[in-house]
């Protein structure tokens, strides 16, 4: 039986500007899943990348007065040094300029152009240039794009044809089959009915666009950016038509792919219906969450209404925004981006419950432990009442619901605050000293497992819990490194602000 590491991916960003958080956040939510994973020594391939081709990048480097590759390596190389700073670890950053992508999507076109599955027509339809997609008059709201609100134009040319509506009855049969294909549950009726509608062949080429993918046999051609695109979750782990991969064979199928519900049908639809025509096995999971608004709008560089990731971090760390955008809103939910919310949130979760308790704990163990950590206690009510709650964290985190498993760590944390009032060590240290040893011992083992649950979302967090805690040390006893608090209070406002830089 062949080994297969568990696949994640997130969708590719779009060069046409710079990242923010919007962008942000489905990379933070494939990064949990896949330390989560690593930590229970499950093998993981984490996939993260770039969309570089299509009309719209064309015009914005002409309007920056560069080369189309050379503003794509700008921008590219910026989604990469935001995923740094958030501390993303991701095993494959894909771009599709890459050489063995445009290839494969090359060998991809050829290979259904014989099968009949890709076709040569004419087309005339409603296009958003923006979303670079085609609308049927019912989708767009008194004549504009549903996802941008500009207006659509009727565009008509000479174009390659996918089959999409050969994949109608295949598409309906393998959703039945596989009730969570298309998660979460609420958004998946929206593509059954789609689908169910009835599909219509789509165009997958574009003869006025230069800035492309050619097709091999008519460079007139260049490759539609959106099936372009969507090949990289094949072509990044080394899948080609004509030359079968030994390392693709160890990744696919993707088990979960993230996506912003903006694009569900491209995934959910036109990308399994692509592999159906390739004879590839289908995802087993695309997962579309919501987006992250401003004054009840979607975050977007051309509406100006944006929060830059680094402004953020800059003023209350990766973990305080990484913590935020995962607890603040359930996962796969719209959400109101609000930098008090987050200055709240950082006060109240972050400095007051979780950095007093380990501020707390360390002192007192400091101050009656001479800084020795003890030995795991051998029976402890309380430990053995908090890891309890692993199991559910654990399966909150698979199930892609972040903010119910920071809310269980949060009942732990609470719980541990309430054992410290309960007890009142500084009491315990005057009326029975002998009791208050095994309890300190037991508030530090506590410690190390909130620490080990913290890991996947605050890795920089858990780091320094597990320094102080000793963690990783060969023997009990030792004395761990002093660092500063966790998380200093902010008194005063925030003052950076939307499209701020």
């Amino acid at each position: 039986m062949r080994s297969k590491k568990f696949y994640i991916t997130t969708p590719l960003y779009y060069v046409n500007a710079k990242p923010h958080i919007g962008h942000a956040y489905t990379t933070l939510a494939a990064d949990v899943l896949a330390r989560h994973l690593r930590g229970k020594d499950i093998p993981v391939h984490f996939q993260t990348g770039t969309d570089e081709h299509g009309a719209n990048i064309e015009k914005t480097a002409r309007e920056k007065g560069v080369e189309p590759k050379a503003w794509c390596d700008l921008i590219s190389a910026e989604f990469r040094a935001l995923w740094k700073t958030l501390n993303i670890s991701y095993d494959h950053f894909i771009r599709t300029t890459d050489a063995g992508h445009q290839a494969g999507v090359q060998a991809v076109f050829e290979r259904l152009l014989r099968t009949g599955d890709i076709y040569k027509g004419a087309y005339e339809g409603l296009y958003c240039a923006s979303c670079e997609a085609f609308y049927d008059e019912g989708e767009l709201k008194a004549g504009r794009c549903p996802v941008h609100g500009t207006p659509a134009q009727r565009v008509s040319e000479e174009t390659y044809f996918f089959r999409l509506s050969k994949y109608e009855k295949p598409l309906l049969e393998h959703f039945a089959r596989h009730p969570d294909f298309l998660s979460p549950r609420y958004r998946a009726q929206e593509l059954l009915n789609f689908v169910s509608a009835g599909l219509k062949d789509i165009s997958v080429s574009r003869a006025r666009v230069a800035w492309g993918v050619p097709v091999k046999s008519d460079p007139a051609h260049t490759v539609y950016v959106w099936f372009d695109a969507l090949l990289n979750y094949a072509t990044g782990p080394g899948y080609h038509p004509d030359q079968p991969s030994t390392d693709f064979q160890h990744v696919w199928p993707a088990d979960v792919q993230l996506v912003g519900k903006e694009i569900f049908r491209f995934h959910g639809v036109v990308w399994p219906a692509m592999l159906l025509a390739l004879g590839v096995e289908l995802p087993r999971k695309v997962y579309a969450h919501g987006w992250w608004t401003i004054n009840g709008e979607k975050m977007s560089k051309s509406r100006g209404n944006f929060i830059r990731a680094e402004d953020v971090v800059r003023d209350y760390g990766v973990d305080a925004l990484r913590y935020f955008l995962l607890r603040e809103v359930p996962f796969g939910q719209d959400g109101d981006f609000s930098l008090e919310a987050l200055r709240r949130r950082y006060n109240a979760d972050l400095a007051n419950d979780l950095g007093n308790l380990f501020s707390r704990v360390m002192n007192m163990a400091a101050k009656y432990l001479e800084h020795r950590l003890p030995h795991k206690p051998e029976s402890s009510e309380a430990f053995r009442e908090l890891a309890s709650r692993t199991p559910g964290i654990h399966r909150s985190i698979e199930a892609l619901q972040f903010s119910e498993a920071l809310e269980q760590i949060w009942q732990g944390v609470a719980s541990l605050n309430r054992l410290i009032d309960e007890k009142k060590p500084w009491e315990m240290a005057k009326r029975d000293p002998a009791a208050l040893r095994p309890f300190l011992n037991e508030l530090v083992w506590c410690l190390r497992l909130v620490a080990g649950w913290l890991d996947p979302f605050m890795p920089d967090t858990a780091s320094k819990m597990h320094l102080q805690l000793g963690v990783g040390m060969t023997s009990a006893g030792v004395e761990p490194q002093k660092l500063p608090p966790l998380f200093p209070r902010k008194h005063d406002d925030n003052p950076g602000a939307p499209g701020n830089n």
